[in-house]
């Protein structure tokens, strides 16, 4: 009988995490979940300590770092590492800011082509989007 601590199955520690199964299966797979013992005859049990991974994982891809990123960081988990993590997430943030920027490049190109397209048809001339689109493909 497992003990509490370890009473989960797959399906519980994925309703628990808030995951689908094979979210922990693709888990194990990359080495981001250590894949418990099938006891003979029976079942693979989790516990809590693993759906606070799960968790952490699952947090660390919505703040952006990739799944290798986040193995870098639970690689760190025991928190005696602070700099080490602090370098890391300076890192994402520079990332981070970066895309942001051309995120506001991208949309200020836009902004502009869609005043263009509203102007050209008024005067029902060739569409800005489309030609600018051509030009930059050629």
């Amino acid at each position: 009988m497992p003990s509490p601590a370890h009473a989960l199955t797959i399906g519980a520690l994925a309703r628990a995490a808030g995951v689908h199964v094979e979210t922990i299966r693709f888990y194990q797979r990359k080495g981001l979940l250590p894949q418990p013992e099938r006891p003979y005859g029976g079942i693979r049990r989790y516990g809590e300590a693993d759906v606070a991974r799960v968790r952490f994982v699952k947090s660390a891809q919505r703040l952006g770092f990739s799944l290798a990123e986040v193995a870098g960081l639970l690689a760190l988990e025991d928190g005696l590492h602070c700099e080490e993590a602090q370098a890391q997430a300076a890192h994402k943030l520079a990332e981070v800011r970066a895309r942001l920027a051309d995120l506001g490049r991208i949309e200020a190109a836009l902004e502009a082509l869609v005043r263009r397209c509203a102007t050209a048809q008024e005067r029902h001339v060739r569409c800005p989007l489309i030609a600018a689109l051509q030009e930059s493909a050629q």
